[in-house]
């Protein structure tokens, strides 16, 4: 039940790293820090005064730049890869008494795969509010990001299993969104396709 249980917390935080890279990591730091979680020997470091220092500097020039106009774009870019080495990190930390085998995997497969589907979806957020707004909105995607990430990261630490349980049901309701607006587009381009535009009609 124990390795379960930190399992979950090290997903939960994978997740949240989807969000922002550095709060996930920054609120391991923390609860490890006061004795709240065991880390894995090889992470212990994370447990440091040095390293809380250091990610409390990184969190706060992460969440100030996704301020700037243009530059989220940009910090998303290179997010992408970092969310999925932090999500891979945080899974890895907490996960003990597994053969290093399955501990990697499990850190691979299932920790980087829930930092990168958390990610895109946010990327293709902020693309979307880009596109439509010009940018104008994406300080409130920003701010959407950084409750998410906070969330998300606070609930792993304190209640991994009913974080798992909001991800899940979140992932659910975004896929289904993301394949009724597929199928949406479909409809239309076939639409636009078989019939002339009112201008076209207009025009012959």
């Amino acid at each position: 039940m124990e390795t379960l249980l930190s399992l979950c917390i090290g997903l939960g935080l994978s997740a949240a790293c989807g969000f922002r890279v550095f709060i996930p990591l920054l609120g391991l730091s923390l609860a490890a820090h006061a004795g709240h979680v065991t880390l894995a020997s090889d992470f212990q470091w994370l447990a440091s005064t040095p390293a809380l220092i250091a990610l409390t500097v990184a969190t706060a020039l992460e969440i100030t730049g996704y301020y700037v106009p243009w530059l989220d774009n940009f910090l998303d870019t290179i997010a992408t890869p970092s969310a999925v080495v932090a999500g891979v990190m945080t899974t890895a930390a907490m996960t003990t008494d597994m053969s290093p085998f399955l501990r990697w995997s499990l850190a691979v497969v299932a920790g980087g795969g829930a930092a990168a589907l958390v990610q895109g979806a946010t990327v293709s957020a902020r693309a979307a509010s880009t596109l439509l707004t010009g940018g104008l909105a994406n300080p409130a995607v920003a701010t959407a990001e950084l409750v998410g990430s906070t969330l998300t990261a606070s609930m792993a630490v304190f209640a991994p299993v009913i974080a798992l349980m909001m991800l899940s049901l979140a992932a659910i309701a975004f896929h289904r969104w993301w394949r009724n607006r597929q199928q949406t587009l479909a409809t239309s381009s076939l639409t636009d396709g078989g019939h002339p535009t009112s201008q076209t009609a207009q025009q012959s």
